[in-house]
């Protein structure tokens, strides 16, 4: 799925005007030590309108995933949001109670993970899983959550699905059982959907099929779409926007469109670089040198500064807010006066 053929960015979602569902303001992670808080989300913000996929894409280590665990209200101890807000249609979820976020995941917000199996009991059927789930968050008695289960199994692409709810995760393959974790975070019909890496552990043909099936479902059943993901053909190939994350910041947001085509800020830009292309081109793979920073050792200044072959002199002193650069945002000073900042 990181072949150049992959490139082929969605149209904008329809009906999705400017309310957002979810919006993100200025959220920070920490992880308290005792020489200090690691910062591990950094300021990030940004918004997703219903029925829209937004991709959330970067390096292992870039905060991504942990975005994603606050949104959801998953963050393991001793991890923590130390600041920001996060809102779900009006409302703010971030301040919680646990029994009051434990209401909203499930019920408003759905999760698919990289690992299915980590998602699914392996001591189950997964019809029981999937009834137990639909019967938490809906009032429906037991002979209509195992219609809605049957119906939801069909509708993600698992055969002969009343069959099938007898039967435990591991008599499922990798692709299969990740289409049944799609199926547990549809089960009371999310607003939201964190997709966090879920397509990772899929051979190619699988991950073009669970590709196609969210970008169905987002458009099918309106719900916004937080996809997270390493992988730039992923993201071109099912997200209307893409976000940039680089050592707990967003370094770039923007339509897939535009970053895509012409990528303003230089990691961006090296991650589209680093993408094999098909055809007899004769170049090397494309790499950016060194390693993102540990939560220890950010760098001042740009976090990128170290690795950019474009850094100049306020790069490695002043940190670079979000810049409008054309139609996206970039956090770089190619794009913003460091003397006004």
């Amino acid at each position: 799925m990181t072949t150049q053929s992959t490139l082929r960015p969605l149209p904008s979602p329809s009906g999705g005007g400017s309310e957002s569902l979810l919006e993100v303001k200025n959220l920070r992670v920490e992880f308290p030590t005792r020489r200090g808080s690691l910062v591990a989300v950094d300021g990030v913000s940004f918004d997703i309108a219903p029925g829209e996929v937004l991709g959330l894409v970067g390096e292992s280590g870039a905060g991504k995933s942990l975005t994603g665990m606050a949104i959801i209200g998953l963050l393991e101890p001793p991890g923590r949001i130390a600041a920001g807000e996060i809102w779900l249609q009006g409302t703010r979820i971030d301040n919680l109670q646990r029994e009051a976020s434990r209401a909203i995941r499930g019920r408003r917000i759905g999760a698919i993970f990289q690992d299915p199996l980590t998602s699914l009991d392996p001591l189950f059927p997964i019809g029981r899983q999937i009834t137990e789930t639909i019967r938490t968050h809906l009032p429906l008695s037991r002979q209509e959550a195992h219609e809605r289960a049957i119906a939801l199994l069909a509708e993600v692409g698992i055969p002969a699905p009343e069959r099938r709810l007898d039967h435990y995760p591991h008599q499922f393959s990798g692709g299969m059982r990740q289409r049944v974790v799609i199926a547990l975070a549809l089960c009371a019909q999310p607003e939201l959907i964190i997709a966090d890496e879920p397509t990772t552990a899929l051979d190619v043909s699988t991950q073009a099929q669970i590709i196609t099936l969210l970008q169905r479902l987002s458009r099918e059943h309106g719900a916004a779409v937080m996809l997270i993901t390493h992988d730039m053909g992923v993201i071109a190939e099912t997200a209307h926007r893409v976000a940039v994350m680089y050592a707990g910041r967003i370094v770039e947001i923007g339509s897939v469109r535009s970053v895509l085509r012409a990528p303003s800020h230089p990691y961006t830009a090296g991650l589209m670089r680093s993408i094999p292309r098909i055809g007899p081109t004769g170049l090397p793979l494309a790499q950016i040198d060194g390693a993102m920073p540990r939560l220890d050792a950010i760098p001042p200044g740009c976090a990128f500064h170290l690795r950019c072959p474009q850094r100049f002199e306020p790069c490695d002193r002043d940190r670079p807010r979000l810049f409008h650069t054309g139609d996206r945002l970039a956090a770089c000073w190619l794009h913003g006066n460091p003397r006004a900042a």
